[in-house]
């Protein structure tokens, strides 16, 4: 980011890791536009603003400026301070000290050491369902406690006073630094929580911030929210904003409309606006750690045990044509399903290391020669499926075009059901699908934020494909070969080649987000993984 000078040092083992101050921005007061009211577009509405229920990136973009964790992740995934302002790991990786600067929650609360143990335990409880909660799993007690089987008082973490938080894990990981600048790892009221019970969070009034931001204006179901700035911000000072104002825009043309008219302060183009902008001062091209794929429902019935009919699925669509043509806007034909850039051993990437021709291959003469197979073996002649997406332009654009791809194959019908982002989260969790197209974004930078995904228990597995050789080999990177860089490594990469094979899930693209940005607008932070936008250091010039 333009502005922020924090130093952003990786932990070692016993030594104590200074997180400087982030500075402010080093634009003059001059230089300042009289209104700092920024106005911003998401094409889904917010879910929830609840830290330990958060699953998708618009709650996450919400919870990730109005909330603070312990760290926070930057520019370039790097660290900045959070309220944690220095912390220290022992020799073994197991123990993580992390020294508490003295902040406020909104309503004039001190933030402490016990929001956190709090935050924490209410995450992991089985009671509160939390689908990140598996973030968790290096935490000591970690299973019991998620499993109802130790009482979350037994989690791995401990205020030692009011501001210092000790963190026990069951075993290394390095990449927990990261982890906790999650929103499911953030510090939470316990008397604000208990206030509102099930309500809390519900809407903007029914909860409390710590972070650069309060949020206002929702009301758990509207298309508009607010966030202002927070007076009692640790480091108020430094932001700029007083207000970004978001609104829900899904038609790309009523988008296109405000932005030019200067209602709006950003636009993530389609592919027809993308080649009439690409050469604006405007244009911004943000290559994203993130992999839309198609999950096929292997609970029951057609998909399950039917490697035929996952292959032909794969080689009926023409991933390249989905990315030049009809999104047209910069996303990237995908390797499979770790995406390019996230991760590298040396000058070696990840996806490159882990590529599996057929698992992201065009070919349709052979797909159609799967699917004889698959419909044999299912002892039926024809089919009729039903695909699930998004309600978003993209989302239309994909759905429409896997339909026309997948029609090819003999004796199969395929139809669209296109619905609102918040009602296609349900519906996959529940298993109310034949095909869904998903997406997910790093939450850290390394694979394991992908690989992890679908082990056989992962509630992020929707369609419940399941493979033991997948399973040991991401067991085995996150246990006995944690500390050990090179078996980690081929452990990854193995499971990644055996979903890919196997067909576990079908990537569709890697996405990338060409956002025009008005010139006014500086110090907006974006990042590939996690919730992708900080406003903390923007400001607008005049």
């Amino acid at each position: 980011m333009k502005f922020n000078k924090a130093l952003a040092l990786g932990a070692v083992s016993g030594v104590s890791v200074l997180l400087l101050a982030a500075c402010g921005s080093k634009s003059s007061n001059k230089s300042l536009a009289t209104d700092q009211t920024l106005n911003w577009v998401e094409t889904s509405n917010l879910p929830t603003m609840d830290p330990s229920k958060s699953t998708d990136i618009v709650s996450a973009t919400a919870l990730n400026n109005v909330d603070e964790g312990l760290l926070r992740i930057g520019q370039g995934s790097k660290l900045r301070p959070g309220v944690a302002k220095n912390y220290k790991v022992s020799k073994d990786g197991k123990t993580w000290t992390f020294n508490l600067r003295h902040s406020k929650w909104s309503n004039g609360d001190p933030v402490t050491a016990k929001d956190f143990v709090y935050g924490w335990q209410r995450t992991v409880k089985p009671k509160t369902a939390s689908q990140y909660a598996y973030l968790y799993d290096h935490v000591k007690n970690f299973s019991a406690v998620n499993k109802g089987k130790m009482a979350p008082s037994k989690l791995g973490i401990k205020a030692d006073g009011d501001y210092k938080v000790v963190v026990t894990l069951s075993r290394p990981q390095s990449y927990f630094k990261y982890i906790v600048g999650a929103p499911a790892f953030f510090p939470q009221n316990q008397k604000v929580v208990e206030k509102y019970g099930s309500k809390f969070a519900a809407n903007s009034k029914q909860a409390v911030y710590n972070g650069p931001f309060t949020m206002t204006g929702w009301n758990g179901t509207n298309n508009t929210w607010t966030l202002a700035k927070n007076k009692n911000y640790w480091d108020a000072k430094a932001t700029k904003l007083k207000a970004v104002k978001f609104q829900v825009i899904k038609d790309q043309g009523t988008w296109l409309s405000q932005y030019q008219s200067g209602k709006v302060d950003e636009l993530i183009t389609d592919g027809t606006q993308y080649k009439q902008f690409k050469n604006s001062k405007q244009m911004h091209v943000r290559n994203s750690a993130s992999t839309f794929y198609l999950e096929m429902n292997q609970r029951k019935g057609f998909f399950k045990n039917n490697l035929n009919a996952r292959k032909a699925v794969n080689m009926a669509i023409n991933n390249g044509q989905l990315t030049k043509d009809i999104l047209a806007d910069g996303s990237q034909t995908p390797k499979g399903l770790v995406p390019t850039n996230l991760a590298k051993k040396g000058n070696k990437d990840f996806a490159d290391a882990a590529y599996v021709k057929s698992g992201t291959e065009y070919n349709l003469a052979q797909a159609k020669t799967y699917w004889k197979k698959a419909l044999k073996q299912s002892g039926k002649s024809s089919m009729t499926l039903n695909l699930l997406s998004d309600d978003t332009p993209a989302g239309k654009k994909t759905a429409e075009f896997l339909q026309s791809q997948l029609n090819k194959l003999p004796g199969l019908k395929v139809t669209t059901s296109n619905v609102p982002f918040n009602v296609r989260l349900s519906r996959s969790t529940k298993g109310q699908f034949d095909m869904v197209v998903s997406g997910w974004i790093a939450d850290f930078p390394d694979a394991i934020s992908f690989s992890s995904l679908f082990t056989s228990n992962n509630a992020y597995n929707r369609g419940q494909w399941k493979n033991s050789s997948y399973d040991t080999d991401v067991k085995n990177a996150e246990g006995k070969d944690a500390n050990n860089t090179n078996a980690r490594w081929n452990d990854l990469v193995n499971a990644e080649k055996t979903i890919m094979q196997q067909q576990g899930v079908v990537p569709l693209y890697q996405q990338t987000q060409s956002q025009m940005l008005k010139s006014k607008v500086h110090g907006v932070q974006y990042f590939p993984t996690g919730a992708q936008w900080d406003f903390s250091h923007a400001y607008l010039s005049k």
